[in-house]
């Protein structure tokens, strides 16, 4: 399999995103014109420097604006095409891309625009350059794929095929299955891009909101399987407008952008012949083994873990860790004393079938890895870093991890108000938001959820659920609105009672998220609650959904540092996270912090 790149998928200036393309894994890239007319580097320096890096040029993009015009303006464009050809020659390139007439398409035939580029291909041949017409899906006449392959199989020309690209195909809705009509000799060349699913013009989504492959809602391993039955055995190449992707660190970017490319093959992997060695093959994590928080003195997350009912398993015997445990939800704590960040959640641990297996497929999808200090007889558990740094680690599935063997002088396990850790919401940077989707699905085989928006009071808070299929490991991304201060996460334990706990807990003197009368006059109009119950709710600031397959009862700490914690109670069948009641819980936290 060989991987390509547009470099209009990435931030900064040509040379740059060459040297990041390189340093990604890419075997080749597509130039972006404009990439190339800002450039100060002649084509012929471009042309070394590529081949330095051992990266080819696979893709000149893109020519508009040729086929469907008069003949006047064919003349014209026929010397606009020769000096771009000319160009290429300098570049030691010889492919390029022809769009579907935007602006200057007067003549609505296939005839005509077969006529025109058949000529151009004539000329294209005559530099040693070939054609991939291509469908825009917002083109004047020609906006489907299928019709695109009309009009180059009229043309008949050895030097004219088409591209294909994901994006103009699948954001109309055109059913891929005729792919496999064209002979795969014809297909130049393959553009990818996901998309998530929106309601807007296509042009307007094609240019800002495109994503890399496995962050979207389109079926890319279906498509590209449609691709491979044709026959095509081009490179792999990604074209992805984004705002986002345009402003972030160039190397990330391309980095980011090959992983897409690794994950994407290997679930098309027997329909190509030219994939190398499958990715490792990993099933789902099957829960949580535990959260660490770390941070400059915990003293208060002692405290909150004591009043909750959390039991002291005691401290490590090497580090400045200390250990509470509730059935099988544990919390590190981890002291940093002196450092600059308040308490974050920086790990936790996840059980697998196979941590080895797991770290290998990490590897393999260029995940960096995380170096964590061991002594002699301590258990080293395999661990990588997701894109916002924190420290993911695969122990395998047990009874009770050995790793608890190294927390002494502490209490024997007596808790049973925690049951495991439900969910982990891992808020994100706004730049951040769409790799970590990639990578949770990619490196630990997470389903995406659709993402959602929730109201916040400094705007609206896009959430999207990464779980396995039996939610024994829930992973929520939040990204908060621009404005907002700090990246606050939080991690849920599951119980079976939680008006008891609050009860307890309020009796031990924990301070809980403040919730205001509103919500509970709201709760009466929303669900017709019993009065008693909803009265037991607000005096103890719980919070409460439901829906048809259930209810969720569930409750708030503080915050403390950049972190809460959360209590739920799943009745019946219910499988959501109570987003209703996030807009009470983000304007409680900024009411209380300010």
């Amino acid at each position: 399999m060989r991987t390509s790149i547009a470099t209009v998928c990435l931030s900064g200036s040509l040379v740059p995103k060459l040297h990041a393309c390189a340093e990604a894994g890419f075997d080749g890239v597509e130039i972006f014109e404009p990439d190339l007319v800002t450039a100060y580097e002649s084509p012929e320096e471009i042309r070394t420097l590529a081949h330095r890096l051992g990266l080819s040029l696979d893709l000149y993009q893109p020519f508009r604006d040729f086929e469907g015009v008069d003949d006047a303006t064919f003349a014209d464009n026929m010397r606009r095409a020769e000096t771009k050809f000319q160009l290429m020659n300098r570049l030691g390139m010889d492919l390029v891309l022809v769009c579907s007439n935007v602006a200057t398409a007067t003549v609505d035939s296939d005839e005509v625009s077969a006529r025109q580029l058949r000529a151009l291909g004539e000329l294209a041949s005559s530099y040693g350059v070939r054609i991939a017409f291509e469908a825009l899906a917002w083109g004047r006449f020609i906006d489907d794929y299928r019709r695109a392959w009309r009009v180059v199989e009229r043309a008949d020309h050895p030097n004219v095929g088409v591209c294909l690209d994901s994006f103009h195909i699948l954001s109309r809705g055109h059913d891929p299955s005729e792919i496999e009509k064209i002979p795969g000799d014809k297909i130049f060349f393959l553009q990818l891009a996901d998309a998530p699913a929106l309601d807007m013009d296509v042009l307007s989504w094609s240019r800002h909101h495109r994503l890399f492959p496995g962050e979207g809602s389109f079926d890319l391993p279906r498509f590209l399987g449609h691709v491979l039955a044709a026959g095509y055995t081009g490179p792999l190449s990604l074209e992805v407008f984004n705002d986002v992707f345009r402003q972030t660190d160039v190397r990330r970017t391309a980095a980011h952008a090959h992983r897409s490319l690794v994950w994407l093959a290997d679930q098309v992997r027997p329909l190509d012949s030219t994939a190398g060695r499958p990715l490792t093959a990993v099933s789902p994590p099957e829960g949580f083994d535990f959260v660490e928080l770390r941070g400059s003195g915990l003293d208060e997350a002692d405290l909150v873990l004591e009043q909750l009912g959390f039991t002291f398993r005691g401290r490590h015997r090497t580090k400045p860790v200390r250990l509470w445990s509730s059935g099988r939800a544990r919390v590190i704590l981890n002291d940093q004393r002196g450092a600059d960040r308040p308490t974050h959640l920086a790990a936790f641990g996840l059980e697998v079938a196979d941590a080895s297996a797991a770290l290998a497929r990490a590897r393999e999808l260029d995940a960096p890895p995380v170096f964590r200090q061991t002594h002699a007889g301590e258990q080293d558990l395999p661990a990588t870093a997701a894109p916002d740094g924190t420290q993911i680690l695969f122990s395998d599935k047990g009874p009770d991890p050995r790793w608890l063997d190294e927390f002494t002088y502490g209490d024997p396990e007596r808790s049973d108000v925690a049951r495991a850790i439900d969910h982990v919401n891992v808020t994100q940077r706004w730049q951040d938001f769409d790799e970590a989707v990639l990578f949770y699905q990619s490196v630990l085989g997470l389903d995406p959820e659709p993402a959602r928006e929730v109201a916040g009071p400094r705007g609206l808070v896009r959430s999207q659920v990464m779980r396995t299929p039996d939610g024994c490991v829930r992973l929520p991304l939040n990204v908060e609105p621009q404005a907002e201060d700090g990246r606050t996460q939080h991690v849920a334990f599951s119980s079976d009672d939680v008006v008891a706990l609050a009860r307890t807990a309020r009796a031990r003197g924990l301070a809980f998220l403040p919730v205001p009368d509103n919500y509970y006059d709201d709760l009466r109009a929303r669900f017709g609650l019993d009065g008693a119950f909803l009265e037991e709710l607000r005096s103890l600031d719980l919070l409460y959904d439901e829906d048809a397959a259930g209810g969720f009862v569930h409750f708030y700490t503080r915050t403390l540092g950049d972190v809460f914690f959360e209590f739920v109670e799943r009745r019946g069948r219910y499988d959501g996270y109570g987003a209703a009641d996030a807009p009470v819980r983000l304007a409680a936290q900024r009411a209380t912090t300010r």
